[in-house]
């Protein structure tokens, strides 16, 4: 048998754990949604104490709270952004629209360590913290829980950049190692002029680095907060300086750069910004997949593929084949960045489903959120540790594909012209003689024009070439 003890709400008591800090209607919640076993992410836990503590302290300032009991809210609130009562937190993601569950579960957590703190127990009747009077007081669950996603996704945002920046570097690093490395480029999986494998490499750096950009620019939306708004958008119940003064304080509190709304109303009807933000990330997601998978396909083999890189050898890749390395890394880059884009996918439908003052899909929404900025962080750094900094360019496979490669004749179209170099192209396939003895041997060009014209490295630095063109 658990210990119990007897907590109230509107609808009357409810048996709660004994030594749980939260009340009646979380272990409703518990009871009513035994969805997934999953519980909330710090984030979300974090960014709703913050504004609780915060919101304590501004109506301390504004003589609307007993200093006291202010204090002792702002100690428990502390305490849960210190994550000394992460274990109290036990809402199920998929709850009541809006998410009044996780709202009371904070404001329950945070009123009973309060009360605890002003030398109540748990089970006392007369304890003076109420989770709704005093912890929400000026709020609602509908402009905290948005004021909470923002702030959520702002605390990852430099953990998120910074581990995008370390496999951009990486992938950096590779490139200059790489830059003298020249071999058979390929558009549509088939041969195509030559590329120096660095600027390959540096192409995916580039394309890190634009979608940091985009994360950037997306999360500027995010810092503009409606905390004020209260129920609909209008501030009942909510101080006149309130909504500036919570600006203002969770500013400070988190070290973020934060902005008042310009229309509480839309900040409460409105998931563009979170919508925006989860794009930005489903963008950087796509690009992932795609870089993956030119690693997966430029390391297959290695004696029947390309192979011209080498994954670190990590783990066996097989239970029956001994000896087989599979690119395992680059595997799990995409199953983490395919799952980032489902939640995506959930981010937007949640988005748009939103009606009239109010969008109650809101905890999906924050889950969603917060799981592709954790999922992405960690997949992302395990694949720039255990993949990226150990890849190995195979030069000479890489060179013997490019010396076998007939589109080398592209070069030659100023010279000989484009018919021309078709004819050269298929004598060299048919014939599996290098492009060079087909052009002197049909006497397009002299030996030592073509061997100039034909520089694979050279071909890489653009421009036009040159040669004098013979008979024909």
């Amino acid at each position: 048998m658990v210990d119990v003890r007897i907590e109230k709400d509107s609808l009357g008591p409810v048996e709660v754990p004994a030594n749980a800090y939260y009340g009646a209607q979380t272990q409703r919640a518990v009871i009513n949604f035994p969805v997934s076993g999953l519980k909330p992410y710090k984030a979300f836990v974090w960014s709703m104490a913050l504004i609780k503590r915060a919101a304590a302290e501004v109506h301390l300032d504004l003589g609307l709270l007993d200093e006291k009991m202010a204090r002792a809210i702002m100690q428990a609130a502390d305490e849960v952004l210190d994550g000394k009562l992460d274990a109290q937190f036990v809402v199920d993601p998929f709850q009541a629209g809006a998410g009044t569950s996780h709202n009371m579960n904070t404001n329950e957590v945070i009123a009973n360590r309060a009360n605890e703190i002003l030398g109540y127990k748990l089970d006392d009747a007369k304890k003076p913290v109420s989770p709704n009077d005093h912890v929400n007081m000026a709020q609602s669950t509908n402009d905290t829980i948005p004021t909470a996603i923002r702030l959520g996704a702002l605390w990852r945002v430099e953990e998120l950049v910074n581990t995008l920046r370390y496999c951009a570097d990486a992938f950096r690093a590779k490139a200059a190692e790489w830059d003298d490395v020249t071999k058979s480029g390929r558009t549509h999986l088939q041969d195509a002029v030559p590329i120096r494998l660095g600027q390959e490499v540096g192409a995916w750096a580039k394309a890190i680095e634009r979608n940091i950009d985009k994360l950037n620019q997306a999360a500027e939306g995010l810092r503009r907060l409606g905390i004020g708004g209260t129920a609909n958008g209008t501030g009942l119940n909510a101080h006149p300086e309130y909504h500036s003064r919570m600006v203002a304080k969770l500013s400070k509190l988190s070290g973020l750069k934060l902005y008042e709304s310009d229309d509480l109303f839309e900040s409460m009807q409105s998931m563009q910004d979170a919508v925006f933000f989860s794009g930005a990330i489903r963008s950087t997601a796509q690009d992932l997949i795609r870089i993956a998978n030119d690693i997966r396909l430029l390391a297959s083999g290695p004696t029947t593929g390309l192979a011209e890189l080498t994954c670190p050898p990590v783990q066996p890749g097989s239970s029956i084949m001994p000896g087989k390395v599979n690119p395992v890394m680059a595997e799990m880059l995409d199953m983490a960045m395919f799952h980032i884009m489902g939640c995506d996918l959930t981010v937007m439908m949640a988005g748009q489903a939103g009606q009239l003052e109010l969008n109650v899909m809101m905890p999906i929404i924050a889950h969603n959120l917060f799981e592709a900025m954790h999922v992405m962080i960690g997949s992302v750094d395990a694949f720039t540790r255990f993949c990226v900094i150990g890849l190995i360019a195979n030069r000479e496979r890489a060179e013997g594909w490019l010396a076998r490669n007939p589109i080398l004749v592209t070069a030659l179209n100023p010279i000989i012209g484009y018919l021309k170099g078709a004819e050269v192209a298929k004598k060299s396939l048919a014939e599996g003689r290098s492009i060079r003895e087909i052009v002197v041997d049909l006497g397009y060009m002299t030996d030592a024009d073509a061997a100039q014209a034909l520089d694979a490295r050279s071909m890489t630095e653009g421009g036009i070439r040159q040669g004098v063109s013979g008979g024909g």
